[in-house]
């Protein structure tokens, strides 16, 4: 096995950096013209750039969160899942949440087509 990280992984740190700086157009740029991504702070999912765009733009007027991958699991059908350490804090500042979760994410053409919010992979045992 190679120590290079694959090339998702690469697009994924990336997308998670681009999150946390609030540069939505280079999330956006990773994404394909429809994905699919769950509306985590609401319930149900969105579908499109735009539409995640709206989400984001909506979700920051009310919280901060802050998302860091921890560690990467390849997945046999080429889904990633990342454990991710997710803080989230209130306009004030005060920490409404300070949680590991999973992020799965499935890619298509080199670019992400859908996100799934899902049990942090901590918990699934590892043979």
């Amino acid at each position: 096995m190679s120590d290079q990280p694959a090339p998702e992984i690469e697009l994924l740190y990336a997308a998670f950096a681009a999150f946390n700086a609030r540069d939505i157009d280079a999330a956006l740029a990773l994404m394909t013209p429809g994905v699919a991504w769950p509306r985590a702070f609401k319930g149900g999912s969105v579908y499109g750039p735009e539409a995640v765009r709206a989400y984001w733009t909506e979700q920051w007027s009310e919280i901060n969160p802050h998302v860091d991958p921890v560690s990467f699991y390849l997945e046999e059908t080429g889904r990633i899942l990342v454990d991710v350490h997710l803080v989230v804090r209130d306009p004030a500042g005060a920490v409404l949440v300070d949680e590991h979760v999973g992020h799965r994410f499935t890619f298509e053409h080199g670019l992400i087509q859908a996100m799934e919010v899902c049990s942090p992979p901590s918990s699934i045992s590892e043979s």
